[in-house]
């Protein structure tokens, strides 16, 4: 690893928070920020959330809350509050991770806070935000996927509805636009002294992230003289999104002969190629297609032809044959075996388990000429909180003995690490 300068270094967050949304600053303390999560004396119970449960512990936790400090504070006491006010004198964000408005209750809201550190800047994500007929509701992740359109209700064989296999989209969308609001609202308020206060929902980043099927609802709303399909389609509205490739011919998944593949070819430039690639050209010439977005539609009779062309091969020699003649297919992998893709392999750096309790990605970005520090593992509750108090507030002996005794610091927290 080089000696480098982490590229958030210089930046101290605050953390309050419960379960997922914690995972708005996983990938800033993977770029080296100070991430203290502040936690009452019970502790974040996402560590038994979800499965796997690894040796006690939830992957969800070693994930969301690794590279972080963990320090424990009871903030229903004068003392625990007023330290938290400490940590916000000198820091750059404070996150609350929960239903609006749980720290102002505590008199740590952002008009609080911003008495003590005039540059803070305060993000609340949640799971509906905080307006709308649903702020008040209770959920969990997969509800912000259910509400944005994103999931379909499936059935089994004895007519019962379940929750189909599906990306979670809310958790995960909701860290990259509130995490690159965060960063915009320091930028300003380093350069202007004065910090700002931002909410996010769930619920808002997945339909944020769907955009492009909304607003091709939206879209499909106004007359179909103003609103069309493209040109190699003839103008005519196909279903919005991906729904629209179910017909698609030349942009379509087909069997290999030990699996499947993406074929892409949908400029014409590129169907040309494969078809001359695979002493084809007769198809070619029968369907040449339009220069640009040409699917070839419901052609099933190029589709038989293509379904029986593409299982005469591996997928590893189609991938080959795309590098060779310069004509889009990409593997179909699945989120099991995508760790044995040499694409994969190439480009992802993998944490190990033994380190980090689990195995797990490392940040994807890629830094020319430099390496990020490794993160550390996820805390245990409290594990930092001596460290965070010496260290950040500069607090000796005395103070710290007592802290514990007022119980400030939880009940018998400390004296379990000492």
């Amino acid at each position: 690893m080089s000696d480098c300068h982490p590229p958030l270094a210089d930046l101290r967050i605050i953390e309050s928070s419960l379960l997922g949304p914690a995972a708005l600053t996983t990938c800033f303390a993977d770029l080296g920020a100070e991430v203290i999560k502040v936690e009452s004396p019970a502790g974040d119970y996402i560590r038994e959330m979800t499965w796997p449960i690894i040796e006690g512990t939830s992957l969800m936790h070693y994930h969301l809350n690794r590279g972080k400090k963990s320090m424990v504070l009871d903030l229903k006491t004068e003392e625990g509050r007023e330290i938290y006010k400490e940590l916000v004198k000198d820091a750059d964000v404070v996150v609350e991770t929960m239903r609006p408005g749980a720290l102002a209750r505590l008199g740590l809201g952002f008009e609080d806070l911003r008495k003590v550190n005039p540059e803070i800047v305060f993000i609340n994500i949640s799971g509906y935000g905080a307006t709308g007929p649903y702020q008040r509701m209770p959920s969990h992740g997969i509800a912000y996927d259910t509400w944005a359109g994103a999931v379909t209700p499936a059935y089994d064989e004895e007519g019962f509805c379940y929750i189909p296999e599906h990306i979670s989209v809310g958790i995960a969308a909701a860290p990259f636009f509130g995490g690159l609001a965060m960063l915009a609202g320091v930028l300003r308020a380093r350069e202007t002294g004065v910090g700002c206060e931002m909410e996010l929902g769930q619920s808002d980043a997945a339909a944020f992230f769907d955009w492009y099927r909304i607003e091709s609802h939206m879209a499909y709303a106004r007359p179909e003289d103003v609103v069309t399909g493209n040109k190699a389609d003839g103008y005519k509205r196909r279903p919005v999104g991906t729904a629209g490739m179910k017909m698609g011919v030349r942009y379509q998944l087909y069997e290999s002969a030990d699996g499947h593949v993406l074929f892409m070819a949908s400029e014409q430039a590129f169907w040309k190629n494969f078809c001359e690639g695979v002493g084809r050209m007769d198809l070619f010439e029968k369907w040449p297609g339009s220069r640009y977005a040409d699917h070839a539609p419901g052609n099933r009779e190029l589709q038989a032809e293509l379904r029986d062309i593409f299982r005469t091969r591996t997928s590893q020699e189609w991938l080959q044959f795309s590098s060779d003649v310069n004509t889009p297919i990409a593997p179909v992998n699945t989120s099991a075996n995508i760790v044995d893709d040499p694409q994969f392999k190439a480009r992802f750096k993998i944490l190990p388990h033994e380190e980090h309790g689990a195995d797990m990605l490392a940040f994807p970005v890629h830094f020319a000429g430099e390496e990020l520090p490794v993160p550390s593992r996820a805390p245990t509750v409290g594990q930092h909180t001596e460290e965070v108090l010496r260290d950040v507030l500069g607090y000796g002996d005395n103070r710290i003995q007592s802290l514990r005794e007022s119980g400030a610091l939880g009940p018998g927290q400390l004296k379990q690490q000492a």
